[in-house]
């Protein structure tokens, strides 16, 4: 017997995107469709269920009464398909394990973690993804994930604080010949920033503010939105970039970079192993979170 009634399912992801970001533009971007799709998307399911999901009023997007109730439904059913089918299309077993994190972490301090493990668990399989901000990351997409909170984690996610933010600059040891700055001697240096507008990473003014130091109004800076590029350029001496403790600590002890500045700041973030709240722990992942704790010396 067919499952009756449904509506189609590009119209409840597109409902789905609508309802997360408040806005079919923002869910267009998200879905990589134009804003009309959207709309015509939404006005189909609309259409189809007879119900009215949106106010629209002064570019304003609101869920009526049974859209809120819809949209609870929903979501819940659209997460559960994709973790059922993220289960599937992985094969997960008790000695499957997928990891994520950012791009960051997994370039300077995951990679050398995972040779580690892997030579104490040659049995885990691994698989890792890597997602630049928490707040992309499905529940369902992994089992573990090591990222950089400033405040709360997500409502979806359980996590345990692995190390505090300590953010200082570094360099080259040729770039400024063995001298070491004071933070207002910054400002005259070139900077590698960071572009990240959705991460709440510090960003270099956040560091001067936290010094007493004025930002420099135009300073000399190359930016890029993928932070092992500057670390590189760090290396390669073009300039000054921000790093994290234990994240740039490997870098440092092969002496490929020094800290420019001995003066060092936080904004109470931290470094926390991550997993999805409701998802029952299977052996691999139990091995991999004892481990991680045991190299950072926390108590299991």
């Amino acid at each position: 017997m067919p499952i009756s009634p449904l509506p189609p399912l590009h119209c409840l992801v597109a409902f789905d995107a609508a309802v997360r970001h408040a806005s079919f533009t923002r869910a267009a971007a998200e879905l990589n469709l134009t804003q009309s799709a959207v709309s015509r998307q939404i006005a189909q399911l609309e259409e189809f269920l007879g119900r009215t999901l949106f106010t629209r009023e002064h570019r304003t997007l609101r869920l009526t009464v049974a859209g809120q109730r819809y949209a609870e439904q929903i979501q819940r059913l659209l997460n559960e398909c994709a973790e059922a089918t993220a289960d599937l299309m992985k094969r997960r077993g008790d000695l499957e394990l997928t990891v994520a994190c950012s791009s960051g972490v997994a370039v300077l301090w995951m990679t050398p973690q995972l040779m580690r493990f892997r030579a104490d668990h040659p049995d885990v399989k691994i698989r890792v993804i890597v997602k630049d901000g928490i707040t992309s990351l499905s529940a369902s997409e992994f089992d573990l994930g090591v990222y950089y909170v400033r405040n709360d984690l997500p409502p979806d996610f359980a996590g345990r604080r692995l190390f505090d933010e300590e953010v200082f600059p570094v360099c080259a040891p040729a770039y400024l010949d063995g001298r070491t700055l004071k933070p207002a001697d910054l400002v005259n240096e070139t900077l590698l920033f960071i572009e990240d507008g959705q991460r709440k990473w510090m960003s270099w003014p956040d560091w001067f503010e936290l010094q007493g130091v004025s930002a420099p109004k135009s300073p000399r800076m190359v930016s890029a939105n993928y932070y092992p590029l500057l670390v590189q350029m760090a290396i390669e001496g073009g300039g000054i970039v921000m790093g994290w403790r234990h994240m740039i600590d490997p870098c440092l002890e092969a002496g490929l970079l020094v800290k420019a500045c001995d003066s060092h700041a936080s904004l109470g973030g931290g470094y926390y192993l991550v997993w999805p709240a409701d998802r029952h722990e299977h052996a691999a992942a139990r091995i991999f979170r004892n481990w991680i704790y045991s190299q950072i010396r926390l108590p299991s």
